[in-house]
């Protein structure tokens, strides 16, 4: 497996120079009928949380080309849907109601508590500190913030099982981070109440409450 916000070819940059958070694999597009099954479980596991929230206004952080967040859209349409980037290399055809915006994880230019609901998907792996972004993501949440990232060790056992990243014992390039499920968990309680966790594999899914 790749990571959720695949770019069609062209690693996309990161907040953290050096460091790749967009990889070469669109699995969104994919034909693979694996991989479509998985990205199946990802996303339903993602809408099932975000529905949950009935949140009115909506923030993604990392968004990538956009894909989640016009799925996600789609889905149920809030009031209001941002989604931001490093840098935005949006899809064609997206929802236009999607307002996107350029911005790094670790300063969003946003006011405390302006979004019922934050969502970053697979984005915390690429970061040389995660734990500052996910105080960002509470920081601009009201209520909710909604993350997932890769399932360790099991992503890089997939890899290897498919022949990708030999070299690098399956670990996919840009992944600087590695969560068990108990430790994105331990992360995302620094300043979550952990609510809900989905277990699509091979992701974490987690929705929690801000511990204001």
């Amino acid at each position: 497996m790749n990571g959720t916000n695949g770019t069609n070819g062209r690693p996309r940059p990161v907040a953290d120079a050096g460091n790749i958070v967009g990889n070469v694999y669109d699995k969104y597009g994919t034909r693979n009928p694996i991989a479509r099954a998985l990205m199946r479980g990802f996303t339903g596991a993602v809408v099932d949380l975000y529905l949950r929230t009935g949140a009115r206004s909506v923030l993604e952080v990392g968004c990538g080309e956009g894909h989640l967040a016009d799925h996600l859209i789609r889905a149920a349409r809030p009031a209001r849907f941002e989604a931001c980037d490093v840098e935005l290399r949006p899809a064609p055809g997206l929802d236009p109601q999607i307002a996107l915006r350029e911005a790094s994880i670790y300063a969003l230019p946003y006011a405390p508590a302006s979004f019922d609901l934050v969502i970053c998907c697979e984005v915390l792996e690429h970061l040389a500190d995660p734990a500052a972004g996910l105080a960002e993501l509470a920081r601009v949440s009201a209520r909710h913030v909604l993350l997932s990232t890769p399932w360790e060790p099991i992503w890089r056992v997939m890899n290897l099982a498919r022949g990708r990243y030999v070299a690098d014992l399956g670990n996919t390039p840009g992944h600087i981070q590695h969560f068990s499920r108990r430790a994105i968990r331990e992360l995302a309680a620094r300043h979550l109440q952990v609510l809900a966790l989905r277990r699509p594999l091979p992701w974490t899914v987690i929705l929690g409450e801000v511990r204001h």
